[in-house]
């Protein structure tokens, strides 16, 4: 607890004192006490640490990433964002001074405050490369604090804040949304090249709705959802519209709208390979 809170609770200079001396109260940081025995954890810090910069700090960045377990916090000091203006300064803290720290952008992890996940990820872009900020972004979508769409809409809150455009480099790759014709004016020009003729689209079958669908080759492709971890409900759909396809004697395929726009040439390897032994299977039976 911070001196002020123990002021605020009726505790005289004098009583803080007394508790100090009879152990009830341990030295943390300055005017930051541990209540009834001096070891605190990893978290016991950073809530100390929000205490000793005052009532409007929030952990941050780095620090602020681990407190939502989506990223490991990175060796050195507890990173803390303050307004601009507060004279805060300990050994063992990063102060961050922001002109603008949004209220509704601040949150609380068992209790300590820190900024919410989408201000967290903005911070982390200035200063992660694409991959590891793609696996941050991976991470907070798998434990659905912020899912990528959200992400991206929420950024608008953030417009020249230096992380912003890295941030949408990243989101542009991987939560577009294509719609049926734009899909397939992207992905028809890839089969042609790769010896398939004209699929039938959008067509009903096994109980599904299915993307392109070869009936002489017996082949099946689907595109899958635009997020980076589809819910696990999902991904049993998934795995029974496969199933389904399988048992029914087809073959299904299943690209991502990622490996559509922006890899193309493997889309083609593989619709080459499947699309050629199944016709050589059809010629031979």
């Amino acid at each position: 607890m911070a001196r002020r809170q123990l002021l605020e609770l009726g505790l005289t200079p004098m009583a803080i004192e007394h508790r100090l001396k009879n152990g009830r109260l341990h030295p943390v940081l300055r005017g930051v006490y541990a209540v009834g025995r001096p070891e605190i954890t990893r978290r016991g810090r950073w809530m100390a640490t929000a205490l000793r910069c005052g009532a409007a700090a929030a952990l941050s960045h780095g620090s602020a990433a681990a407190a939502w377990r989506i990223r490991r916090e990175p060796v050195g000091p507890i990173e803390i964002s303050v307004p601009a203006g507060s004279s805060h300064r300990a050994s063992g803290i990063r102060v961050h001074r922001r002109s603008h720290l949004p209220l509704t952008h601040l949150a609380a992890v068992d209790g300590i405050p820190v900024t919410d996940p989408i201000l967290t990820l903005v911070d982390l872009a200035s200063r992660l490369c694409s991959s590891e900020l793609e696996a941050v972004i991976n991470e907070a979508d798998k434990r659905e604090l912020v899912a990528p769409e959200a992400l991206r809409a929420g950024l608008e809150a953030f417009k020249g804040h230096r992380g912003v455009p890295r941030l949408r480099r990243v989101l542009g790759r991987h939560t577009f949304v294509l719609t049926d014709s734009e899909l397939e004016r992207r992905f028809l020009p890839i089969a042609r090249s790769a010896g398939l003729p004209l699929p039938l689209t959008n067509q009903r079958l096994n109980g599904f709705r299915v993307d392109f669908y070869w009936p002489d080759l017996s082949l099946v492709v689907e595109t899958d959802g635009l997020r980076y971890h589809r819910t696990p409900a999902a991904q049993a759909r998934d795995r029974r519209r496969d199933q389904a396809h399988a048992a029914a004697g087809l073959t299904p395929l299943r690209f991502t709208h990622a490996q559509v726009c922006f890899e193309p040439n493997q889309v083609w390897t593989t619709l080459a390979l499947v699309a050629g032994r199944l016709a050589e299977a059809r010629r031979a039976a």
